[in-house]
């Protein structure tokens, strides 16, 4: 069989029954984070400008929990727009899978009225068929300009809807090659509104891709593999594994070894590290701003070529810049939503402070986290010449690896929901998705 056959193969077997416990779990969370931050970007204009363009007919599905409806590809586009438009949504798998996995599914799963057992079951097909792809390539993504969210995400919706769908296994390899072609998203684009774009139309490219499988429309059963198909088309140098079998799918889960780590703040992720270890120098030594007369942050070229925004202006540029990160931690010792506004980007004290900062290149990889450096650092000079170095920073509060306890992960989505404006309570609304497995789709999104 083929890598595109024994991936459509393991979808269509795939059942609730053999799913561990702890995969279901960060499926869950996957969800739960994903909505949460939905509910804060459905008013930014990524979103309504998206919706304002596609005038979306009512339908089944419900837009970002809110009384509007649309029909589920324009949904799942719209809704994995606001999902990623604050950049504030989940990390794994070298991009974002919940922003487009939990949107393709809510929607698909709304329309057919299925359980929330058998979304949980969606969310790790996505997951695990993302996972098997991704593990196939050494290069790195982001430095031949592909945006991974957009270029897999496809691909890993497809096999969610395929699933929802109950799709043969011979129609979720057409799903899954139909996704394949829809695959876009680039790099260039990072800090507009086209990063968020990248999620949502991969999103709607899932739920299109297994509706087009599922009506008979064709597409090649080796469209993952060929010579010049899907890895070999993204392959950064062209090392990729197009041969070997997909061997462990269903017996080793990696979203069990992989997980998910979910964003304290809401900004480029690249950043996450060095604004930790800027909070924790800044607070142990209770730094003024005005004490401070350069900040060095040592981290990977990758990146650093990320965050191309040096002299950001707006919110949205300021994601992606590691200058706006520090002054922002320094200034008001935290990195929230409240701060990714353009009237708190440009006070002159946040301003003043951006052109202190400047980026050492390491060039010590981290084996584990590809485009990462080992660890990244933070060093304060004061005015003083006294120099405060931090910790090297190797993983970000609230990775795979350094978890999020549940308060936490709730004053985050009580957070979201907050400022989203939500008329279902934020505790109300996460108790609801913690038990999401015993619940319908449709009750998972009413607003009572």
């Amino acid at each position: 069989m083929s890598l595109t056959r024994d991936l459509g193969q393991f979808v269509s077997d795939l059942s609730p029954n053999r799913i561990p416990q702890e995969a279901a779990r960060i499926a869950r969370t996957g969800f739960i984070d994903c909505i949460g931050v939905m509910f804060a970007g459905r008013a930014e204009e990524p979103t309504r400008l998206l919706r304002e363009v596609l005038q979306p007919s009512p339908g089944l599905a419900t837009l970002y929990f809110s009384e509007q409806t649309a029909g589920a590809p324009e949904a799942a586009w719209i809704n994995g727009v606001a999902a990623h438009a604050l950049d504030y949504d989940d990390v794994a798998l070298r991009g974002h899978p919940s922003t487009v996995l939990v949107p393709a599914i809510l929607a698909e799963a709304e329309t057919l009225d299925v359980s929330g057992r058998d979304m949980v079951a969606a969310y790790i097909a996505g997951y695990e068929v993302w996972a098997e792809l991704g593990r196939r390539e050494s290069g790195y993504h982001h430095g031949k300009g592909w945006h991974p969210t957009g270029i897999f995400g496809a691909i890993g919706a497809a096999a969610a809807c395929a699933y929802l769908r109950r799709l043969d296994p011979a129609r979720t390899a057409q799903a899954l090659a139909l996704g394949a072609s829809q695959s876009a998203g680039l790099m260039a684009n990072f800090g507009t509104m086209t990063k968020p774009f990248h999620a949502g139309r991969a999103a709607h490219s899932g739920v299109m891709a297994a509706r087009l499988a599922a009506a008979g429309f064709t597409a090649s059963e080796d469209a993952l593999e060929h010579p010049q198909g899907f890895l070999a088309a993204v392959s950064p140098e062209g090392h990729v594994d197009r041969a070997s079998k997909a061997e462990g799918l269903g017996e080793t889960w990696r979203i069990l070894t992989l997980g998910l780590s979910i964003k304290k703040y809401p900004t480029c992720y690249c950043t996450h590290r060095a604004i930790d270890g800027m909070l924790d120098l800044a607070r142990e030594h209770d730094v003024k701003p005005s004490d401070v007369a350069a900040v060095t942050v040592t981290l990977s070229e990758n990146y650093a070529t990320i965050l191309r925004n040096h002299t950001p202006q707006t919110g949205l540029a300021a994601k992606f810049s590691i200058e706006f990160v520090m002054a922002c931690a320094l200034v008001v010792r935290r990195v929230g939503l409240l701060e990714l506004t353009d009237e708190f980007v440009q006070r002159p004290d946040i301003q003043a402070l951006i052109p202190r900062v400047s980026v050492v290149v390491s060039h010590e990889p981290d084996p584990a986290s590809p485009g990462a450096a080992l660890a990244d650092q933070v060093t304060i000079r004061l005015n003083s010449g006294d120099v405060l170095e931090g910790e090297r920073v190797h993983r970000a509060r609230g990775h795979a690896d350094r978890p999020l306890a549940e308060q936490d992960l709730f004053a985050k989505f009580e957070d979201c929901l907050t400022v989203g404006r939500s008329i279902v309570p934020p505790q109300t609304m996460f108790q609801r998705l913690v038990g999401m497995e015993q619940s319908s789709a449709r009750s998972l999104t009413t607003l009572h």
